[in-house]
């Protein structure tokens, strides 16, 4: 009977001793890992060039418009109404167009640096992931964004926890 006892008693501690895990905290600045990355100056120059091609697109439209501009006011006294109200709609489309061409330009320019980082990044995400498991760590923080870079998929995700306790559905 004491032998029994003393099995499971044994087995007790054994099994708490495996179920709880050391947790191995990690940390490190995104930021730096990113700059320090040879492939983030390649993006860099690829997106400067690129922004740079659309910035001389700019410049010429609007030297056109400033052309077209000036042309209209050095002649609009010799214009007939049909032809100044003409020069005034083409004037008015070309500010219309320079206006929309800024707009698709910063979104495009956007979308161009999210496409170049994109595979830094996950390259990135990928060296932290492996590193974090061949090191034992649970959890790896970035000091540069106060966020969370790692953690095991198989944690507990306490949202639902939390938004029963807010009363949310």
């Amino acid at each position: 009977m004491k032998k029994l006892l003393f099995v499971l008693l044994m087995s007790g501690i054994v099994a708490t001793g495996f179920s709880q895990q050391k947790i191995k905290l990690g940390h490190l600045n995104s930021n730096d890992l990113l700059e320090a990355m040879p492939e983030k100056a390649n993006a860099q120059k690829s997106l400067q060039d690129y922004s740079k091609q659309l910035e001389d697109q700019l410049v010429a439209m609007q030297d056109e418009l400033e052309k077209k501009y000036n042309e209209y006011l050095e002649k609009k006294d010799t214009y007939t109404d049909l032809i100044k109200k003409n020069k005034e709609e083409e004037l008015t489309s070309l500010q219309q167009r320079i206006q929309t061409f800024q707009s698709n330009a910063q979104q495009d320019l956007q979308k161009k640096e999210q496409e170049l980082l994109k595979p830094i990044i996950d390259k990135a995400k990928k060296a932290i992931e492996d590193v974090s498991k061949e090191n034992g760590y649970t959890y790896i923080f970035d000091s540069g964004t106060g966020s969370l870079l790692y953690y095991p998929k198989d944690s507990d995700d306490i949202l639902p926890l939390v938004k029963k306790k807010l009363g949310i559905n």
